[in-house]
């Protein structure tokens, strides 16, 4: 079974997104998903296959919500910056420029009902802004993310409003680059 993976910052340490916003998000919204992964697992391991669609729809969008929301809470935490060595080079490879990456994720952002990820698409080794919608819808097959946004409502509500730009701008003040970097390495070899 699943268990959910404690923050590895201080709540209280975000730069723009309050302890009240992440810790509802991470306590309850992605403990969700883990508990609704492990329900599914349960019924499955009984037997149960009565209504095996909605079980197997459910088990993909549970276990996508949860391991999108583990990326999204390992990206935070950090000070925000600019990303480094590897993976800034990649950027400016694939993109032209970390200003033309950036651009082009701001406006994905702007686009989005669920999430922004940067992958690491292992068909043509290079990275990839994609919109997903929902947890499984709009993901591609072969790429792996390396950094989450979340643009859920849930995600920044009781700070902004309806104002997700703001919450995006927080996201960048508080992204753990290190992080991001290193998730990147395992793919870039």
């Amino acid at each position: 079974m699943f268990e959910v993976k404690p923050l590895k910052f201080d709540p209280k340490s975000l730069r723009g997104i309050s302890e009240k916003q992440i810790t509802l998000h991470h306590d309850k919204h992605y403990a969700g998903y883990v508990a609704g992964r492990n329900k599914i697992i349960e019924i499955l391991q009984k037997g149960e296959l009565e209504h095996i669609r909605e079980l197997k729809k459910n088990e993909s969008h549970n276990a996508s919500g949860q391991y999108l929301h583990e990326i999204y809470f390992d990206n935070l935490g950090g000070q925000g910056g600019m990303p480094s060595g590897a993976l800034l080079a990649q950027l400016n490879k694939d993109f032209g420029s970390y200003e033309n990456w950036k651009k082009e994720l701001l406006a994905c952002a702007g686009a989005a009902r669920g999430w922004v990820l940067l992958c690491f698409d292992w068909s043509d080794r290079k990275l990839h802004n994609y919109v997903v919608d929902f947890h499984d819808e709009g993901a591609v097959w072969g790429a792996s993310p390396i950094m989450a946004l979340d643009l859920w409502e849930h995600a920044y509500y009781i700070d902004y409003g309806p104002d997700k730009s703001k919450y995006i701008e927080a996201f960048f003040n508080s992204i753990d680059w290190k992080n991001v970097e290193e998730r990147f390495s395992r793919y870039n070899k």
